[in-house]
């Protein structure tokens, strides 16, 4: 399945914000979505699922897999959310419910796209939180989210993305609120889940460092337009717009590579 965006506009209360946005994202393809805060990265990323916040409007193209979205009944959204396209948020503290549990909230995710009884949706649970590598599962997800680190938290919210096994993974700079050793570690899980499920992948930043470990190919943001695009290696050696040379400056992340891959640090 792939993803086409052409031409995107979004508007809200009459002023554009993104402004002719066009990239793909073929079938198992890890893309880059970067740019500074109020470049029109994450509303991109919603309008996608059709998630855009009240007064705000689309027009152009999303398809996906061949299936145009703007425009479609949001009932119609719904079976396309989480089934195929599932999202990460920046901050899981406001993504996740504060009073259930973790294991409700995933097993609720589990039971939206398949119809099994709660007993069976919570052994699910149990298996999804292993799958992120949460420490003993099957105590954790009788927890609530204020009981657990930043990190385990994240991962929480990964699962619930994941349960339905969509497709397309849109992670919406899942790693800023954490500290850079958390963030290694949410990194490379991520990485390893896409890789492993042959993914794909738009993954949003404002930090180059980051996009370098995740994405191979990027478009640059700004102001709502495409300033740039092109492989990642090519960004990080050669930028040639202003924004994606100040971002390159501005780059923070620790560098990091996969296990195994026997690249140096």
């Amino acid at each position: 399945m792939s993803l086409e965006v052409r031409d995107l506009v979004i508007e809200i209360e009459g002023r554009r914000v993104v402004d002719g946005v066009s990239f793909s994202v073929p079938d198992g393809a890890r893309l880059g979505l970067i740019g500074e805060s109020g470049s029109g990265k994450s509303l991109t990323a919603l309008a996608i699922l059709g998630l855009l916040p009240e007064g705000a409007s689309a027009s152009g193209s999303i398809r996906w897999n061949d299936r145009e979205l703007i425009g479609v009944p949001d009932r119609e959204l719904a079976t396309i959310r989480g089934d195929e396209i599932g999202i990460v948020f920046q901050e899981p503290r406001t993504a996740l419910n504060p009073i259930r549990t973790v294991g409700r909230q995933v097993a609720e995710s589990i039971r939206i796209h398949n119809r099994i009884p709660r007993a069976e949706a919570k052994a699910r649970a149990i298996q999804e939180a292993a799958r992120v590598r949460l420490p003993d599962p099957p105590s954790i997800i009788d927890r609530y989210p204020h009981q657990l680190s930043g990190g385990q938290r994240q991962r929480v919210a990964l699962a619930i993305a994941l349960a339905a096994r969509p497709r397309l993974l849109i992670a919406d700079e899942p790693t800023t609120a954490l500290d850079v050793t958390i963030q290694a570690e949410i990194l490379e899980l991520l990485l390893s889940l896409v890789s492993s499920e042959g993914l794909s992948l738009v993954f949003i930043t404002h930090d180059l460092a980051v996009l370098a470990q995740v994405a191979t190919h990027a478009v640059v943001l700004e102001h709502g337009r495409v300033v740039e695009e092109g492989p990642v290696e090519v960004l990080l050696t050669a930028p040639s717009s202003p924004i994606t040379q100040g971002l390159l400056r501005d780059a923070t992340a620790t560098l990091w590579r996969p296990t195994g891959s026997g690249e140096g640090e």
